[in-house]
């Protein structure tokens, strides 16, 4: 997907800080929400969001720990989705 739709998607209201499906051309679905960290701007340019996965989403919300998260490539993702 190109950044613009990631961005796009993300950026809704309602999406703010809520989990959602980000679907893989190559991999099984990942569930989670997209931190904007102090290097977005610069991840973002390149296609690459970094992501909490929905079982440590209470534990970023504590302590804001970057080792909790991970970076995923854009160009890998095939569908963004509402978790339901």
């Amino acid at each position: 997907m190109t950044i613009e739709v990631i961005e796009k998607f993300i950026q809704d209201q309602s999406r703010k800080g809520t989990a959602v499906n980000i679907h893989f051309k190559d991999r099984n679905t990942v569930n989670g929400i997209f931190i904007y960290s102090r290097d977005y701007d610069e991840l973002k340019s390149k296609n690459l969001w970094r992501v909490v996965h929905r079982s440590s989403i209470g534990k970023w919300k504590e302590s804001q720990d970057i080792n909790l998260t991970r970076i995923f490539n854009g160009i890998a993702f095939t569908r963004l989705s509402d978790e339901r």
